[in-house]
């Protein structure tokens, strides 16, 4: 790589892997020239690169050989840092706009495998009954042992209205799952929001893409309309995160100006930054500051924060910032744990690198990566507990997963229930549950809070089910 390589203004903040990555903003060090080149190791690939250009069975390409070579070398990293050859640079960036061609799936890498994080509501892999956890084995008739994550994901991207079937493996199953789906143009509507009950407000994210704060800041506005607002409710659950900026608006929209809301810290000074509740922090392009014109409310109302295993980066930062700051109360389950920042290095005009430079801590100075945000109430999927949970993949879970620098990576204090085939057989007839719906136990218990009346929280290893006081309500 050569020094004068200038790195473009991109950060990956969230998104957990795969299919849905995210861009930010912030600067990426140069190498620094001063360290001495490995001669012994680079003689050793030379020899490699010779005996394979002689001796391998078919020829091969100069410009492949180098290509794989520095995807090895970066994706052997972390989960997270990758070799973006031009198509997949072009899909990173489309994937940031809310819309593209293929399933709706949000993967990582697992042994080998390919694994599913999370599927994105009402694409066709939600509503073909794909989980997360699942390991799939074969896109079509190709096997994904070994396949580079980034080769999965053009495999399952494409037209719209093309067919692809799946081969799953799924923890319980004795036999794989063969699943047909048809490629949808895949439109996350990033904000939704509805009152739930007179006076209760209710604003789910389902990934912070390039205008995620403007529309959230529409959506709050409207509420107006509906009557004085008594508690609010911001759904994170399943929000695999996506931009930086993104994430420090939608904080900023209810902390006071200027407050912090996340902080970076790397080997570089670039990587050293903290980003405040400030519009040179979370405008881009000159857009309108929607989040000063909020109406006063935003920023004192009762709220609550829902997370789960699938809230990952951006969605992180929001929790952990409101939090921190005691402006809200965070319920749910403990969140994925990624916690690292993604810059991309461009190669060539049309090749780049994603690599791992910072982590990112909270306004408390707490590392959330391979840990995730521990919720002030543990209230689990519903009232009878999380039977998914168990199938849950978190940061801490993934092969080469970077360290937590600052606290221990402890599982969550509610251990994973040993798989039994009562629960599985439950699992296969169990429809998703749809988020914001009067059968979501979570968002009921939520209420509860927010009205003062008991909360019932998850149970613990040697607690029996119980319904916790009414907590108060968040900071006013």
């Amino acid at each position: 790589m050569k020094n004068s390589m200038k790195p473009i203004a991109l950060v990956v903040a969230g998104a957990v892997a795969g299919v849905l990555v995210s861009l930010g903003v912030t600067a990426v060090a140069q190498r620094d020239a001063r360290t001495a080149l490995p001669l012994d190791e680079l003689r050793q690939f030379s020899d490699v690169f010779g005996a394979i250009k002689a001796f391998y069975v078919e020829p091969v390409e100069d410009k492949k050989l180098i290509q794989e070579a520095i995807s090895g070398m970066v994706t052997g990293l972390d989960p997270h840092s990758a070799f973006l050859d031009a198509e997949a640079f072009k899909e990173l960036q489309v994937g940031t706009q809310g819309e593209f061609g293929g399933l709706g799936i949000e993967v990582g890498t697992e042994d080998g495998f390919v694994k599913v994080i999370s599927p994105i509501e009402d694409t066709p892999a939600f509503r073909a009954g794909v989980k997360a956890g699942d390991l799939i084995v074969k896109i079509d008739e190709k096997p994904t042992k070994g396949m580079a994550l980034n080769d999965a994901v053009k495999l399952m991207r494409g037209k719209p209205k093309s067919p692809v079937t799946l081969t799953l493996s799924r923890k319980g199953e004795s036999r794989p799952i063969v699943v047909q789906l048809v490629r949808d143009v895949i439109r996350v509507q990033s904000v939704r929001s509805k009152m739930v009950e007179p006076g209760y407000a209710f604003v789910r994210l389902t990934q912070f893409q390039e205008m995620t704060t403007e529309n959230m800041a529409r959506h709050l506005g409207n509420f107006d309309k509906q009557g004085p607002i008594k508690g609010l409710i911001l759904d994170l659950r399943n929000d695999p995160g996506g931009l930086l900026h993104g994430a420090v608006g939608v904080s900023a929209a209810f902390l006071p100006a200027k407050t912090l809301v996340v902080s970076t810290d790397g080997r570089t000074e670039d990587a050293k930054r903290k980003y405040i509740a400030s519009p040179e922090d979370y405008l881009r392009g000159g857009r309108e500051d929607l989040i000063s014109k909020l109406p006063a409310w935003v920023r004192t109302v009762p709220m609550v924060v829902l997370v789960n295993a699938g809230s990952a980066s951006a969605s992180e930062i929001v929790a952990g910032a409101l939090q921190d700051h005691k402006r809200a109360t965070v319920m749910g389950t403990q969140t994925f744990g990624k916690g690292s920042v993604q810059s991309i290095l461009p190669l060539t005009n049309s090749t780049a690198i994603k690599l791992t430079t910072a982590r990112y801590y909270t306004p408390a100075g707490r590392s959330i990566q391979a840990k995730g945000i521990t919720p002030d109430l543990l209230v689990e999927e519903t009232a009878e507990g999380d039977i998914t949970s168990q199938f849950r993949v978190r940061e801490a879970d993934l092969t080469r997963h970077l360290s937590n620098n600052k606290e221990s990576e402890d599982k969550p204090s509610v251990p994973k229930p040993t798989p039994d085939a009562s629960a599985i057989d439950k699992l296969k007839d169990r429809k998703p549950i749809e988020f914001g719906s009067a059968d979501d136990f979570q968002l009921q218990q939520a209420l509860n809070h927010l009205k003062g009346q008991p909360v019932q929280i998850a149970k613990k290893a040697d607690v029996a089910d119980q319904a916790a006081p009414a907590a108060k309500p968040a900071a006013k």
